[in-house]
């Protein structure tokens, strides 16, 4: 292919990029679907015709992109995520209740359920099975923008927003945890397939790789947002307040600087970067510099989107589904349909209903709201990535395998909850401005 083409290409994807948000707000279909059956007619084009693109020779190639993608992801999520946490605050803790529920049983479930699925009744070899269950339990912070909180409030309503939107803070919150907490499912696949017997090992992943990691990853970024944002907001020196400049690139400075610190130390660089911007955005909460922040973030993971998603595309018709069976559609529809859905569901057994929030005035989900929640478990770059990132500490004799059904998973998530996004969360905007305002106490 000519570098004339290359350019050419390249703008029209950019300019695809920046109309289809617009384009398509009407219609019940997603950027996310337009830019991957871009990218499969791009792959069936004569200059690239017949190109194999092998994921396992690329994969040091996608894990890098993929892992830049999600960070810058995770930091736009924690940027636009209006409601507190405080950790001294029981209050607080109890608004995010959806999120512990999603995480602390929806995602466990997800994982088993798949890795059960494949070990059991298809025949996967156990190490195998246990990785495409951590690689496919993450909803995605990516590829899941339908869904989630558009950006930070800065008006002094933000409380306000999130009760009215308890499902997109729900998904919001959820995709910008779980996939730092997908990283002890993938580490118990890596050992199962080069560490020795259980009993050797089991102990130091319980402590370190389920525990210690988690809260490390978290530390850090919590210190690395707490120092950036009191450098940004309050520093003594004027030349430091970056917040009155308007200067958003701390925004990828605090990103950049939180996962290598959490890295350096030994924990979860994923959870770190969230950590970080939820608490960047602690600081100054109505200033509109998080906003400034977000924007910059958001313009930067829509271009790492496109170039994801258009090589999606492309290797969908270039050879990632060649090893694709039975056995891998099997697992990619029933995640889809049943799997997070079930799992998700079952996460809320006991959650108070949107009526009864409590003194605490708790906001809850209601039924559809959960069969929402539930449902919307997007698959995409994070799932992509966990695969290239243990094929690159173990040989796996199922990687190409690995790779089809992850591809294909990952595809028909982008299409169905794509088609579906905009006609479900319009109708549950409609019905809750239809809902009686609660009476003031």
């Amino acid at each position: 292919m000519s570098s004339a083409l290359v350019y050419l290409l390249l703008g029209g994807s950019l300019l695809l990029a920046a109309v289809l948000p617009q384009a398509l707000h009407r219609w019940a279909l997603s950027a996310p679907i337009v830019l991957v059956a871009t990218g499969m007619l791009l792959g069936l084009a004569p200059p690239t015709d017949g190109v194999a693109l092998d994921p396992v020779e690329l994969r040091p190639v996608i894990e890098h992109v993929a892992e830049v993608t999600v960070l810058v992801a995770l930091m736009g999520v924690g940027l636009a995520i209006d409601r507190r946490l405080q950790w001294r605050d029981r209050a607080s803790w109890r608004s995010w209740s959806p999120t512990w529920r999603l995480l602390v049983i929806g995602m466990p479930l997800t994982a088993a359920g798949v890795a059960a699925l494949a070990w059991g009744p298809l025949g996967v070899a156990l190490p195998a099975a246990v990785l495409l269950g951590a690689a496919l339990s993450p909803t995605d912070p990516v590829l899941a923008s339908d869904v989630q909180v558009g950006g930070p409030t800065l008006e002094g309503d933000v409380d306000e927003i999130d009760e009215e939107d308890e499902v997109r803070f729900a998904l919001t919150s959820e995709a910008g945890l779980n996939d730092g907490l997908a990283f002890p499912f993938v580490y118990l696949a890596i050992f199962l397939a080069s560490a020795g017997p259980v009993v050797e090992w089991l102990p130091r992943w319980l402590a370190w790789e389920l525990l210690g990691k988690v809260v490390i990853g978290v530390l850090a970024g919590v210190v690395v947002g707490w120092v950036m944002a009191r450098v940004a907001f309050r520093s003594p020196a004027r030349s430091l307040r970056l917040a009155e400049v308007g200067e958003p690139l701390l925004a990828l400075a605090a990103l950049l600087v939180a996962y290598g610190a959490a890295e350096l130390v030994g924990g979860y660089g994923f959870l770190a970067v969230f950590a970080c911007a939820l608490t960047v955005r602690s600081v100054e909460r109505d200033h509109d510099y998080h906003q400034h922040m977000h924007d910059v973030v958001h313009r930067l993971e829509t271009l790492l989107t496109l170039v994801v998603l258009l090589g999606l595309g492309f290797a969908i018709t270039n050879g990632l589904l060649d090893h694709l069976d039975w056995r891998g559609v099997l697992v990619g529809v029933l995640l889809v349909l049943v799997i997070r859905p079930l799992a998700g569901y079952l996460s809320f057994v006991g959650h108070g209903a949107r009526s009864d929030g409590g003194p605490d005035d708790v906001p809850g989900l209601d039924a559809k709201e959960r069969l929402a929640v539930a449902f919307f478990g997007v698959r995409g770059v994070g799932s992509i990535y966990y695969v290239a990132y243990a094929a690159g500490h173990v040989t796996f004799p199922e990687e190409r395998w690995l790779w089809s059904t992850v591809g294909f998973a990952v595809a028909l998530s982008v299409v169905l909850h794509g088609v579906l996004a905009t006609p479900v969360m319009r109708r549950l905007d409609l019905r809750r401005d239809h809902e009686p305002s609660p009476e003031p106490a």
